[in-house]
């Protein structure tokens, strides 16, 4: 997402969406440092300017760096409540239901994530489809969920190694 994005999304005032814009990129830079309790920080002045599911969805992935999946899971409810077509926090809510083992309240998250008419990644809940099915024991399925993310993603490394591993455990 880019500015001009962000200045389209809802109602409200560009100058608003403007402030929320740059906290949100601060607010990245420092989750990507490593400095997460600035970042906590700064996502929520990003929301309090103008709230987006972007920023509600990042803030919960930086909870989820903390270990707190819980308000992690929370955030991304709270980005769905507010943009339900936004792909990312349903992935991301699979994903954190898979760390903490409630491998079968993940799948439906993953598949209304694959459903989102606005996701960037369309391949990665394909792949933590995968990865639950790997863990259940349903090899079939995980093969069928990893090469949806190849296809949706021909680069996508990890999709193609856990397959191709699966694969070969078969034979």
């Amino acid at each position: 997402m880019d500015l001009q994005d962000f200045i389209q999304q809802g109602e409200g005032q560009e100058e608003d969406k403007i402030v929320a814009w740059n906290l949100f990129q601060q607010a990245y830079e420092a989750q990507m440092k490593g400095r997460l309790e600035e970042a906590v920080q700064l996502y929520k002045q990003s929301l309090e300017a103008f709230p987006t599911a972007e920023a509600y969805t990042f803030l919960g992935w930086t909870y989820s760096f903390m270990g707190q999946l819980n308000e992690a899971i929370e955030e991304c409810q709270r980005a769905i409540t507010l943009d339900p077509d936004f792909g990312n926090p349903y992935n991301d809510i699979g994903a954190y239901l898979i760390e903490l083992n409630q491998l079968d309240e993940a799948i439906p998250w993953f598949e209304k994530a694959m459903e989102a008419k606005r996701y960037e990644s369309p391949a990665f809940p394909h792949m933590n489809l995968g990865r639950v099915y790997e863990r259940k024991g349903q090899w079939d399925d995980a093969i069928e969920s990893y090469k949806q993310a190849v296809t949706l993603n021909p680069d996508y490394t990890q999709a193609k190694k856990a397959m191709m591993r699966l694969l070969t455990l078969l034979n």
